[in-house]
């Protein structure tokens, strides 16, 4: 590990040390029953620029919508990406952004915290319990309803699917809501989704006709990229190519490239660069399915309602994997090419 990503480690460890008692007198607030009819201002936060993380706050979303149907949503986010997930949306408010780079865009930086202050909301939510900005902006914020996420070992128990990074802030929300009135929603914690729309499909199927070699065949696509440890090499994906082209000999095949422009198959098909992450989901969204590494990109096809084929060696699929049907997730370690080939044969 590098200097700088020690320091790092440290300074996260430390602000989480600080900011963990922020908020803990909230739990122990007796608040009157809360009426989801009559809440129309709800605030989120989720201060954390990465596409993954951000794509695995859209079931929160879905539920917050479908629970308060008069409440419009802010968010309090970093970077830009947040306003472009929720396009189609509608509720949706205003994004109250921090910028990537703090003591560059001091000015902003301040601004944005301090335009928190600005509305009262019926209710805010903290979507990860450890984030330290999370717990500072959501104690902030002016709202008599809060959710901060600390009563994790008192619910994880009575949710069998409580470890999924995605269903966690929702099964939190809900577990909240019932102390302050509101019955549970008996319904499945939704799945990630960016509501891509009609025309979006369309134009994606425009493009990646043009890119493959057969616009008439189906495209199994592949996301060969991923950071640190789970990133599978040159020296998996190459033999897995190949095994591939034999036993899919009728298909096309299109590689996602990551921002870096880099292949883990020396380029040896077709392949889509874009920075437009809805161009990317609405391509892949016209593949028969997606094989990829735990990554953003693997969330943006989940969101886009695409068939993955998830490879994990390092994180762990119950918390990360996607679940929308009918995706599945594999643990590589010991794992045989055939079972991989199964899995995509079972989707396409």
């Amino acid at each position: 590990m590098s200097k700088l990503k020690r320091l790092n480690a440290w300074r996260r460890a430390i602000l989480i040390a600080l900011t963990r008692p922020v908020g803990r007198s909230n739990s122990k607030k007796q608040l009157p029953p809360i009426d989801p009819q009559a809440v129309t201002s709800v605030l989120i936060c989720r201060p954390n620029h990465r596409l993954g993380n951000q794509l695995l706050t859209t079931p929160l979303v879905q539920e917050v919508l479908a629970t308060f149907p008069h409440a419009t949503i802010d968010f309090f986010v970093k970077g830009g990406v947040v306003p472009i997930l929720y396009t189609n949306y509608d509720r949706i408010g205003r994004f109250i952004a921090l910028p990537k780079k703090h003591f560059k865009q001091l000015p902003t930086y301040l601004g944005a915290w301090i335009s928190l202050r600005n509305k009262r909301y019926d209710l805010v939510i903290n979507v990860v319990s450890t984030s330290s900005s999370g717990r500072l902006s959501t104690k902030m914020a002016r709202a008599t309803y809060k959710v901060f996420g600390d009563n994790d070992d008192a619910i994880a128990g009575l949710y069998p699917d409580f470890q999924h990074i995605a269903k966690r802030p929702v099964y939190r929300l809900r577990h909240a809501l019932a102390q302050w009135g509101v019955p549970e929603r008996p319904t499945p914690v939704p799945c990630l989704n960016i509501n891509l729309g009609k025309d979006e499909r369309a134009e994606g199927k425009q493009k990646l006709d043009a890119l493959v070699k057969d616009p008439s065949a189906k495209t199994i696509s592949l996301y060969t990229f991923a950071t640190g440890a789970k990133c599978y090499d040159q020296s998996w994906w190459l033999p897995f190519l190949e095994a591939l082209r034999t036993n899919f000999p009728a298909y096309n095949f299109l590689e996602i490239l990551p921002v870096e422009n880099v292949s883990s198959i020396d380029f040896k098909e077709p392949s889509l660069y874009s920075k437009d992450i809805r161009e990317m989901a609405a391509i892949m969204a016209n593949t028969s399915v997606l094989i990829t590494a735990d990554c953003g990109v693997m969330h943006l096809a989940s969101a886009a309602q695409v068939p993955i084929v998830a490879l994990f060696s390092v994180t762990h699929p119950d918390t990360y994997g996607p679940y929308n049907p009918p995706s599945v997730s594999l643990r590589t370690e010991g794992l045989q090419v055939e079972e991989i080939l199964n899995a995509v044969r079972n989707m396409c």
